[in-house]
């Protein structure tokens, strides 16, 4: 008797739920910074201010699936952060 009587003060309303989607929508493939300046031949570890693109504030150096940098490049450019940190020129870790 009690379910009649809300009903009857508060008919049901229909909810329509819509299902979150879970999936990125595909975005465009990031190049090689590298590979597209044809003027450079090879990663310099003297070069600080290229490098410091490619390393956090905390002195962590970033993947290439966030700069978009391809292996051989990737590889090269780890040699040159870890060279520039050996002679001071770049920290180990931030501040």
């Amino acid at each position: 008797m009690a379910e009649e009587i809300i009903e009857q003060v508060a008919p049901a309303k229909e909810v329509k739920v819509e299902k979150k989607k879970f999936f990125k929508a595909k975005s465009k493939k990031k190049v090689c910074a590298f590979c597209e300046d044809k003027n450079l031949k090879v990663i310099d570890y003297k070069d600080v201010n290229r490098l410091r693109k490619f390393v956090t504030e905390k002195g962590k150096i970033i993947p290439s699936r966030q700069t978009g940098t391809c292996s051989r490049h990737q590889r090269e450019l780890t040699v040159a952060i870890k060279r520039a940190r050996n002679i001071a020129l770049l920290p180990f870790s931030g501040d």
